[in-house]
């Protein structure tokens, strides 16, 4: 590919060129120099806390003045957990083996050679994100190791404190070794639209949304290259007629401690018809205790005139706050059909004590994940297991479910012949 001169052009298209013209090294690099420059990553964050709160700051200022709605201030506040928080998942990442270049079988096998498959990296990966200025360094941290550039492009809210993470990463990048270019930022006070970065499709190899609905609709629209949708909020609990009060309670309460984004916050809850009215009463106090706001659908309400009446338009929008909708129905089957309907299909779950019902709706469930009597709560560097997380898709095609480091990747075919023919 012919590269043309850089200054005549726009901040977006010199950010693709230069990010392109990295990938091509970046991606032949070896996984130690990939892991060892994450960890130089994670020790130059946490050695600039203060300068990033400080920047912070300045768009924590700036956002109230605008009149900024409260979520987005909720995700753009930073604090020494937070970036606390932020550096442990770029250590683990750097500890984690090489995702790339495993050996795989192939699906198929010709006569008189081998095959096999490897992940490669995807190349430039596009991040374009509202808010959470932590979540620039994490994405940066999963890209390096897996061998991909990125271009990140935040909100105008966030500004200073994309800048000030976004030249700590350069320059440990750049002490270690590695391509210019790799990690570019695209600031805000350069006037570019997501729509001038996502349309590089000659450079960009995937484009990542993540935030609300809205900004993920506009980028699926726009853009001219493979999107990998991020989903947020809207998920769905079916309650049994055999399950108990405590453990939805529970269900509840703790998938909303993710913080800060309710990634697998339950928002819906469907009740069986049946269900005792008394339960139902124990759970709408105990979740009002904890400062969650109650709505219904219009039977509910009409039974229980303390309610707000949900909206036709709500059961299928995050609320992304402490706001749960409850709603009646006549069975499993007219649960999972609702929930195929209106859920953001990421993550759904069902409280039962019946295997018949768990298997029922884990196979009649169109989401990418389903919890049986299980917390949906997400978590980035979760205790177990030996994966990071960046975010959920609820999209079927590219990658679904957990976005991990494997999900960065590409295959690539390989066949081995032996010259005859």
């Amino acid at each position: 590919m012919t590269v043309d001169t850089l200054d005549d052009n726009p901040k977006p298209i010199i950010s693709a060129k230069r990010a392109y013209q990295a990938s091509l090294k970046l991606g032949f690099t070896k996984g130690a120099d990939r892991s060892r420059a994450v960890l130089a990553m994670a020790r130059a964050l946490e050695r600039s806390f203060d300068d990033i709160l400080e920047a912070n700051t300045l768009d924590l200022e700036a956002s109230k003045e605008m009149a900024v709605p409260e979520i987005i201030l909720d995700w753009l506040k930073l604090t020494p957990t937070r970036l606390e928080a932020t550096v442990e998942i770029l250590q683990r990442l750097g500890e984690l083996s090489d995702p790339l270049r495993r050996v795989r079988t192939a699906d198929y096998q010709l006569e008189d050679s081998q095959s096999y498959t490897q992940l490669m990296p995807l190349g430039v990966i596009g991040f374009i994100y509202e808010a959470f200025p932590d979540l620039g360094a994490i994405a940066a941290g999963f890209c390096i190791k897996t061998g991909n550039s990125i271009i990140l492009k935040g909100g105008a809210e966030a500004s200073h404190s994309n800048e000030a993470i976004a030249l700590v990463l350069q320059n440990a990048l750049a002490e270690i070794g590695l391509p210019t270019g790799c990690l570019e930022l695209i600031p805000a006070e350069h006037g570019a639209s997501i729509r001038d970065l996502i349309t590089q499709d000659h450079y960009l190899n995937l484009v990542i949304p993540y935030g609300r609905s809205s900004l993920v609709q506009q980028v699926m629209r726009q853009a001219t290259c493979p999107v990998l949708k991020s989903a947020m909020g809207n998920c769905y609990l079916y309650w049994s007629l055999n399950a108990s009060l405590e453990m939805v309670r529970w269900m509840i309460l703790n998938s909303h401690q993710s913080q800060p984004d309710p990634v697998n916050a339950i928002e819906k809850v469907l009740i069986h018809r049946q269900a005792l009215p008394s339960s139902l009463a124990v759970l709408w106090n105990s979740l009002k205790e904890k400062g969650f706001e109650i709505k219904g659908d219009a039977e509910l309400v009409e039974a229980f005139p303390q309610l707000q009446l949900a909206r036709e338009g709500e059961w299928s929008n995050a609320y992304l706050t402490k706001t749960i909708a409850f709603k009646l129905v006549d069975s499993l089957e007219a649960a999972i059909a609702w929930i195929n309907q209106y859920s953001s299909g990421h993550a759904d779950g069902i409280v039962t004590e019946s295997y018949q019902e768990s298997r029922q709706f884990a196979l009649g469930v169109n989401s990418a994940s389903t919890y049986i009597n299980a917390s949906p709560r997400f978590s980035r560097n979760p205790s177990r297991g030996d994966s990071v997380f960046l975010g959920m898709s609820n999209q079927k095609g590219h990658r679904r479910g957990f976005i991990s480091l494997e999900t960065l990747t590409t295959v690539k075919h390989i066949v081995q012949g032996n010259g005859r023919f």
